[in-house]
């Protein structure tokens, strides 16, 4: 079924309040994670299965087992509209989107079995008491935390470090038995495994069906919950980043009907190594934060359609991803946002 707001323009669009936009999880993208969701849950027969409302953002709420699926996802225009202010959108890609199902499920079955007073999961994973910190700063190379989402997102709090943990065990065909994980990580997958099958064929002693700040409730318009979320992540203007990447790269409508330019995205992917690695020893920062800015810096200039010119060289590219890095420090970006 058309919505109405199809036909407004960009700007009536960003006017428009969220409540009022009448989207439903009922699209293939979002069916088809929750059906391959509930189905590694029964592969490991387990009886829980956490439901699911429209919100904000990413997020299973304390004492509710069931997940927040941001409305960004459900449709085009307002990915799109994502994409553009925030500089990504979490979830977009299908792999993407599993990996939040199984983190959010984590929270999900932790409230579902009442998982905070576990004595081993206490032992293992340490206390949900501990405050939540408004931002952290990941340390790249620990051994004590799984690799699931992107951020290092287990080392932020014990919830989010079980919640990691029980992701990874969940994921179809990955036999953490076998990986050379430190001692740490394999206490992890084996408290989580235990737990795990200690719960195997039980109902859910929580069983409310509750949700937390539906969209229905939102009293934001589009506008005002992109510039808000901007803000709450440190996020420059698109302006910014645009404004280097056009003094460097060409939008593809200049170029002759020939078309020969190459993608500035694949350009920045062919040569993301020289650059991350020239760029990290001269700002003294580590890999992983510039690889950051780097996956940001291509996936805007494939958005906006730019190429190479003829025969670009490295060191203005080089220029643009050093003054993005910068500009990041500035904006305490690398310390990450919760």
């Amino acid at each position: 079924m058309k919505r109405i707001w199809e036909e407004d323009s960009d700007q009536d669009l960003l006017s428009r309040p969220l409540r009022s936009l009448g989207l439903s999880l009922e699209t293939p993208f979002i069916a088809d994670g929750v059906r391959q969701l509930y189905f590694e849950l029964h592969k490991k027969n387990l009886v829980f299965r956490p439901h699911f409302w429209i919100s904000e953002e990413w997020f299973c709420p304390d004492g509710i087992p069931g997940i927040a699926v941001p409305f960004y996802l459900l449709h085009p225009r307002l990915l799109n509209f994502e994409k553009k202010f925030i500089g990504y959108a979490e979830g977009e890609q299908f792999p993407d989107l599993l990996k939040l199902l199984r983190h959010e499920t984590g929270h999900a079955v932790d409230n579902a079995y009442g998982l905070r007073k576990n004595a081993l999961r206490l032992e293992i994973f340490g206390s949900s008491e501990k405050p939540y910190p408004r931002s952290y700063l990941p340390q790249a190379h620990s051994r004590r935390f799984v690799r699931h989402l992107r951020d290092f997102y287990s080392q932020s709090h014990p919830d989010e470090d079980f919640a990691e943990t029980f992701a990874v065990w969940l994921t179809p065909n990955f036999e953490w038995r076998k990986k050379s994980y430190g001692r740490s990580i394999r206490k992890k997958l084996e408290a989580i495994d235990h737990i795990m099958s200690s719960l195997q064929g039980r109902s859910p002693l929580n069983q409310f069906r509750g949700t937390y700040e539906p969209l229905h409730r939102s009293r934001l318009t589009l506008r005002q919950y992109l510039y808000k979320k901007r803000r709450r992540l440190g996020v420059a203007p698109p302006s910014d980043m645009d404004a280097k990447l056009m003094a460097v790269f060409r939008n593809k409508l200049t170029y002759s009907p020939k078309g020969q330019g190459q993608k500035a995205g694949e350009f920045f992917k062919i040569h993301r190594n020289y650059l991350r690695d020239k760029i990290s020893l001269g700002l003294g920062e580590p890999k992983y934060r510039i690889d950051h800015v780097i996956r940001r810096m291509s996936q805007r200039a494939d958005e906006l359609g730019l190429q190479i010119g003829h025969n670009l060289k490295l060191g203005p590219l080089l220029d643009i991803v050093t003054a993005q890095s910068l500009d990041d420090l500035l904006r305490n970006r690398h310390h990450i946002i919760l």
